[in-house]
């Protein structure tokens, strides 16, 4: 009897755990979309409030965490392309502080990985462009470290290639920047991205569009 118990317990168990995996998945799917769709301001606040409640409710996952970074990575790149934003450190520097503190907590429980890496060095980047000429010199080098980093780790990452090339797209040529240098790696991106093989259903998958924005530039 005791045994039957038991064995009720555990298949119970694994039901209620299925259960909240698979609330767990959807939830996240359905923000992500909304991510990769919207470039409202309003709305990727909402998003990085989401995912960083999730983070809150599952503790042990750090794809929340990489979300609610990345939300407001492009909350500031909204405010890069806003010509009414005229003071940029203002806006910029609080979202660089939250995505970091985030991406820290996702490093935390994913060691090594080239993902976060990725948004280590977009992070380092918002808070160089924030006030280039007087960043340069200390958040240029921890940005590319950062990207340097994520290549070590996963050379296969697509998302490596696209920010290698939007720095060469926005980098001056006198500083090494090259629009045909940027147009093969967007081009290099997008064929690994054919072949990338994410590690769940809610992996990182951004990319594509970013990079066909680009070459649609370039034509």
């Amino acid at each position: 009897m005791k045994k039957t118990i038991f064995i009720l317990s555990c298949i119970l168990l694994s039901v209620a755990t299925m259960a909240q995996s698979d609330k767990y998945i959807g939830t996240m799917q359905t923000n992500i979309a909304l991510l990769d769709t919207t470039k409202n301001i309003t709305t990727l606040t909402n998003l990085a409030g989401t995912f960083e409640r999730i983070a809150n409710a599952e503790k042990t996952q750090w794809l929340p965490y990489y979300y609610s970074a990345l939300a407001d990575i492009n909350i500031a790149y909204a405010y890069f392309s806003d010509p009414s934003v005229t003071n940029k450190t203002e806006k910029i520097d609080p979202l660089a502080d939250k995505a970091e503190a985030l991406i820290n907590k996702a490093d935390e429980l994913s060691k090594d990985n080239s993902e976060i890496y990725v948004m280590k060095k977009m992070i380092a980047s918002m808070r160089m462009m924030a006030d280039p000429m007087s960043r340069y010199m200390t958040y240029g080098p921890i940005a590319a470290q950062a990207l340097a980093t994520a290549k070590k780790l996963d050379p296969e990452n697509p998302r490596v290639y696209i920010l290698e090339a939007e720095d060469k797209y926005f980098t001056p040529e006198q500083y090494g920047g090259s629009k045909a240098e940027a147009k093969t790696l967007f081009e290099t991106a997008l064929k690994k991205l054919d072949t990338f093989k994410p590690q769940s259903d809610i992996s990182p998958q951004w990319g594509r569009s970013e990079a066909n924005y680009f070459l649609g530039q370039m034509k």
